[in-house]
């Protein structure tokens, strides 16, 4: 089942971010990220907000989803109109937000929210996971132009995976 697997997923990611920082020192934390304007640390927070988000997208889908399917086209066609805007909020926010979820208290926001996160998905029956919704794909790659609240279940661990490949936290990092 998909749920099982995403929920797997999460498990993982919480490992993994774990072991990033307890293996990181300060000096890598604050070095630059490799291919993002972020240091390390404050990537480590937008990989973590990445599940955040799909907190506020889940009750969203299932609003948006019951509209009229035109609606939901003009939605993501909105929102893909505030790319610009949307970029800038997301990288000064994640940059700012870093500040407070900084490296003693994302593992806790992290775990916290894929625990939050999995109760939700449990209780999801499958009519609700294949919901759809239309997405504005110009904001992150790994949103579809239409997806599915199983897809946005998904999403938060390909973003994780994807950011993940961007750390510099060296060798023993």
């Amino acid at each position: 089942m998909r749920g099982e697997r995403t929920m797997a997923d999460y498990q993982r990611a919480c490992r993994e971010l774990d072991a990033y920082l307890a293996r990181a020192t300060p000096a890598q934390l604050k070095a630059r990220s490799a291919g993002t304007r972020w240091n390390n640390e404050e990537l480590l927070f937008h990989m973590v907000f990445g599940f955040m988000v799909v907190q506020a997208l889940v009750p969203l889908v299932k609003m948006v989803s019951r509209l009229p399917r035109p609606w939901g086209r003009a939605f993501a066609r909105t929102l893909n109109a505030a790319t610009v805007p949307f970029d800038i909020v997301n990288f000064w926010g994640s940059r700012a937000a870093a500040l407070v979820f900084n490296h003693r208290r994302m593992s806790r926001k992290m775990h916290a929210t894929t625990r939050q996160l999995t109760a939700a998905l449990e209780g999801e029956s499958p009519a609700s996971l294949a919901r759809c919704m239309d997405f504005p794909g110009r904001w992150d790659p790994f949103f579809q132009p239409s997806m599915a609240l199983a897809d946005v279940y998904a999403y938060p661990t390909l973003h994780f995976d994807f950011h993940a490949r961007q750390l510099s936290l060296g060798a023993d990092g």
